[in-house]
């Protein structure tokens, strides 16, 4: 096996384009074992409405990135107190959804340094007890195979709580929606002389575990070439950092707002599909001039994105239909 060097690279969308890369086009003579650490981020399932699995508010308000992943599963929070493993080898037509395979060596590095109630349950999650710290997921392409999960080693719980609670509209999809857990970090659980590290070196305790030896010089290593990471970057400007990736590629959904102002109350019903709104109705008890439906009918198309709604209510005489009221209060009423 290969471990493949991440560089220290934070970014979200860079990590998850450079595990993508591996999987489908850096093909090797052995499996890849890679590790990365992102900035706070929500992960995103491939089959995932993002809208529906994140809460927009607290997100935008912390800069929280938004990254929607090749594979399947469900949403999670990463930040700098989280570190995710990455397993790339062929698919071997035995190996896929065997989990346990995968996060074996995982587990058994969590019992080597003292976490010995450390086990897969279910599907694929591990957990101390009733408390989930990794969950796990896998993607396979062409032959090839990830096996990929995540490790709370000391997260900021009350981040993962905050970024993942759904929003409280009435949002209506067929996407795959996360099941909400109880989730704790693993430093409380592993031996004192563990519990002083870092994140990076409690990653890279793991590294040298795995691979059996004692120090990072004997890690049998594939380096990444220029060639390699301008491949990377070509495919993060493709998929994962591009917002119609990330948030465009969720399935069609229905959301009812409802929104009390100075002006009155707005009720706004949308439908929304590749990302774009292809219907808008308004209702309220607010007193404006005009046919509302001119409104409703400005915002078809119009992206599902905060700005774009933004710019659009600019281009509106949001006093004539509303009252009141400004473009960057009434973006509350239909974001």
């Amino acid at each position: 096996m290969y471990f493949v060097d991440n560089q220290n690279q934070l970014d979200p969308s860079v990590n998850i384009a450079l595990e993508t890369f591996l999987l489908k086009e850096k093909i090797l003579d052995e499996p890849i074992l890679l590790f990365y650490i992102n900035e706070p981020s929500i992960i995103i399932g491939r089959n995932q409405n993002t809208i529906e699995e994140i809460n927009s508010e607290y997100v935008e308000e912390k800069g929280i990135h938004i990254v929607r992943r090749m594979s399947g599963g469900g949403a999670v929070y990463h930040d700098l107190g989280n570190f995710s493993f990455c397993f790339i080898t062929k698919d071997d037509g035995d190996s896929f959804r065997d989990f346990g395979k995968f996060t074996q060596p995982v587990i058994a590095f969590l019992h080597s340094v003292g976490v010995k109630d450390a086990e897969l349950k279910g599907r694929n999650d591990l957990v101390i007890g009733d408390k989930k710290f990794s969950g796990n997921a896998m993607y396979a392409t062409n032959g090839r195979m990830t096996a990929h999960g995540t490790i709370l080693f000391d997260s900021d719980l009350d981040a993962v709580s905050s970024a993942l609670k759904p929003r409280k509209d009435k949002i209506e999809s067929k996407g795959i929606k996360s099941v909400r857990s109880r989730v704790t970090n693993i430093k409380p659980f592993v031996d004192e002389p563990y519990q002083k590290m870092t994140t990076e070196e409690f990653r890279d305790l793991m590294l040298l575990y795995i691979f059996a030896v004692d120090s990072r010089e004997k890690v049998k290593e594939y380096h990444l070439t220029e060639e390699d990471w301008k491949r990377v970057y070509e495919i993060r400007e493709e998929y994962f950092g591009n917002w119609d990736w990330n948030y465009g590629k969720s399935p069609k959904f229905e959301i009812e707002k409802h929104h009390r102002f100075t002006i009155g109350s707005i009720d706004v019903r949308l439908n929304v599909e590749d990302g774009h709104i292809q219907h808008l109705k308004i209702y309220g008890d607010f007193f404006g001039l005009g046919e509302i439906k001119d409104v409703e009918d400005a915002f078809i198309g119009v992206k599902y994105a905060k700005e774009d709604i933004l710019a659009k209510l600019n281009e509106i005489d949001t006093k004539k239909y509303f009252g009141n009221v400004t473009p960057e209060e009434l973006v509350e009423g239909l974001y």
